[in-house]
């Protein structure tokens, strides 16, 4: 009997639907950034210091979420004065627009990575689709904290004036590409 009770309990285990895995953002590991022409003299490049946010991840059933949240007044170019500019009403307008974020709508995979992300895009105030083209993925055990971590490298090229941030066009470029390297700690 306890036999084919077992025999019964690993059948239904094993018929059981595997559940995503879940995980949070490293924000020690995760810098998004971006590029934008200057005036067509120069590639001005960024980074955000303060990014929050979690994922899921099912490969199995190829699907998984995305929700990051950035400061905006993290905004970091080694440049204070620029900082400054950026954050004011020109453009970010920290004060009134405080964060802006990245909410997936679906995840696209090739095998068992994910190869793009359609996400809601909030910045400036403003909500609009965008895809993310993912460039790597892997995942594995940390070598030092042992822990299960998945990495990502992902970008796309925005127009910012959909966003209310048109200031300077067409001096200072529209399309601005956006790049979000992450670290994620399965949990």
């Amino acid at each position: 009997m306890k036999k084919i009770f077992m025999t019964i309990l690993l059948a239904a285990l094993a018929a059981a639907p595997a559940l995503a895995d879940n995980y949070t953002i490293d924000p020690s590991h995760s810098f998004p950034s971006f590029e934008i022409n200057h005036m067509g003299f120069s590639t001005q490049r960024g980074r955000f210091n303060k990014t929050e946010g979690k994922a899921t991840l099912d490969p199995a059933k190829q699907a998984g979420t995305v929700d990051i949240t950035i400061d905006a007044s993290s905004i970091d170019t080694g440049l204070a004065k620029l900082e400054e500019h950026l954050r004011a009403e020109d453009f970010f307008d920290v004060n009134k627009y405080p964060t802006l974020s990245f909410k997936s709508k679906m995840v696209s995979f090739n095998g068992e990575k994910p190869a793009s992300i359609e996400v809601e895009l909030t910045l400036h105030g403003v909500t609009r689709p965008v895809a993310l083209k993912v460039n790597s993925f892997n995942c594995g055990v940390h070598p030092m904290t042992k822990k299960n971590v998945c990495g990502a490298d992902a970008e796309t090229t925005i127009k910012r004036s959909e966003f209310g941030m048109g200031k300077y066009v067409p001096a200072v470029s529209d399309d601005v590409r956006i790049i979000i390297q992450t670290e994620m700690t399965k949990h």
